[in-house]
């Protein structure tokens, strides 16, 4: 870039209109139009908190290769396999225990992230619920009414 055309550009952004910052508003025109594009609604929350307790419930049941035909040493069945050919020098046996390990990591951690979603949404919703009944209260004007972004606006110049 050659020395005057840096010249020219810094030029033109000066004479631009300076930029605005507009606060919880879509622009005027275009955009959504005013209406908000995410919504969460109570009743989609317990759905989602629903079906994540369900998950919850057929991960404990049906993926627990580690507790699957328990023997009285409380050792599952893949537990007793891989011990019984790790003792028998087959290296398939560490690697199996190994298998069952990450297994069992793997399925703990998407029990809890289940047992995490389905008692944090409805929390989630109240608090935030909460937050924007207190932000609405704070951004007021004296007479209780909403406080346009224009009078924000003026702030920031």
């Amino acid at each position: 870039m050659a020395w005057d055309e840096w010249e020219q550009l810094k030029a033109q952004a000066a004479d631009r209109p300076p930029a605005h910052m507009q606060l919880n508003q879509a622009p005027a025109q275009g955009g959504s139009g005013g209406k908000p594009d995410l919504v969460a609604r109570q009743d989609d929350l317990g759905a989602v908190g629903h079906d994540a307790f369900v998950l919850h419930g057929d991960l404990v049941k049906k993926v627990d290769i580690a507790g699957a035909g328990m023997n009285s040493d409380h050792a599952g069945s893949t537990h007793q396999a891989a011990t019984e050919l790790s003792s028998s020098h087959f290296t398939m046996g560490d690697e199996l225990m190994t298998t069952l390990s990450v297994w069992e990591s793997q399925v703990k951690a998407v029990r809890q992230a289940c047992a995490h979603i389905s008692n944090h949404l409805d929390f989630s919703k109240k608090l935030h619920a909460n937050d924007d009944a207190r932000i609405a209260a704070v951004i007021a004007q004296r007479d209780g009414s909403e406080l346009p972004v224009s009078e924000l606006e003026k702030y920031f110049k």
